[in-house]
C-alpha cells in the first residue's frame, strides 16, 4: 500500500519545460562550390523567433564546405559576443561542426583544428551555450546567405557578356 500524500504540500509548477527555452538563437552555415572551392558563410541570429541580425562572408576560392560551416559559426559567435547575448541556442546542418562543437567527435582534421579551437574559445566566453543539428530545409536562411557571399563575389569579379548568341561569357574583371 501506498503511503497517504497531503494535497497541500504539492506544489504545481506550470513553468516547468522538459526543454530549455533560449531566447537568443544562432544558425549557421556554410557553402563551397566545388569541395574545394569558392566557399561562402552566413549567419543569423534570432531573439524569440525574429530576427535581430543576420551577415554573410566570401570565405575563399578554395576552401572546403566544413572549413565554410566553421567560418558561419564563428562569424556568428562573435556577433552574439558584441551583442552581449550570454545565453545562446546554436544551430546548424553540419553534423560534423555541431558534434565537434558537443564534444561527441574529435577535431582531426589539421586544415579544421584553428577553427576549431577558436569556436570553442568564442564559446568559452558564453554562460550558457548548446549546440543542436537541424535539418537544411530549416536553415534556409543562413544556407541563403552562405551562397550569397558566394554569388556576390562572382557578380564583383565576372562581367556577362552576350555578344554572341550562342554561348554565355564570363570576363574576369581583374584581367580585362
Amino acid at each position: 500500500m501506498l503511503p497517504k500524500i497531503d494535497k497541500l504540500f504539492i506544489k504545481k509548477d506550470n513553468s516547468t519545460k522538459i526543454y530549455p527555452e533560449f531566447d537568443y538563437v544562432l544558425k549557421f552555415d556554410g557553402c563551397s562550390k566545388g569541395n574545394p572551392g569558392l566557399a561562402g558563410a552566413g549567419a543569423v541570429i534570432y531573439y524569440h523567433d525574429k530576427e535581430i541580425w543576420a551577415d554573410m562572408f566570401f570565405v575563399g576560392e578554395k576552401f572546403t564546405n566544413n572549413h565554410a560551416e566553421y567560418a558561419g559559426l564563428i562569424l556568428g559567435l562573435q556577433e552574439a559576443k558584441q551583442l552581449g547575448i550570454k545565453i545562446l541556442k546554436v544551430e546548424g546542418d553540419s553534423q560534423l561542426v555541431i558534434n565537434q562543437m558537443k564534444g561527441t567527435y574529435r577535431c582531426q582534421s589539421k586544415n579544421l583544428l584553428d577553427l576549431y579551437v577558436r569556436a570553442k574559445d568564442l564559446a568559452s566566453e558564453f554562460e550558457k551555450i548548446e549546440y543542436y543539428h537541424i535539418y537544411r530545409k530549416d536553415n534556409k536562411r543562413a544556407d541563403q546567405l552562405s551562397n550569397d557571399a558566394v554569388n556576390e563575389h562572382l557578380d564583383n569579379r565576372y562581367i556577362y557578356d552576350d555578344t554572341d548568341d550562342d554561348e554565355t561569357v564570363y570576363l574576369d574583371k581583374q584581367n580585362k
